[in-house]
């Protein structure tokens, strides 16, 4: 129950953030969902879905304005080689952080 509320919170704070209007609410929700739902026991595939569903420009890449939860909020620690983005091999490093 409080990862549902969690998510929820998330998603009306998000939906009133202007670097998120233009996103797809349902595609949000969904990150929201699938990211409160990793451990470090998830998978590599789960991470991928994960970084599809934040990748809203299909640019191959998660920029800051893109992240969201935990992954927003390790952005910095993620982002191994400082470009200021995310790329998969990047964002897998979220299950390390989740142990």
């Amino acid at each position: 129950m409080k990862k549902i509320v969690v998510s929820l919170t998330l998603i009306a704070a998000l939906s009133s953030c202007n670097s998120v209007k233009n996103m797809n609410t349902s595609n949000i929700a969904d990150a929201a969902s699938l990211l409160s739902s990793l451990s470090s026991n998830s998978t590599v595939q789960q991470v991928a879905s994960l970084f599809s569903l934040l990748d809203t420009n299909k640019d191959e890449a998660i920029q800051s304005t893109e992240a969201i939860g935990s992954v927003a909020d390790n952005f910095d620690v993620l982002d191994t080689n400082n470009n200021s983005s995310l790329n998969l091999t990047e964002l897998e490093g979220i299950l390390a952080l989740l142990k």
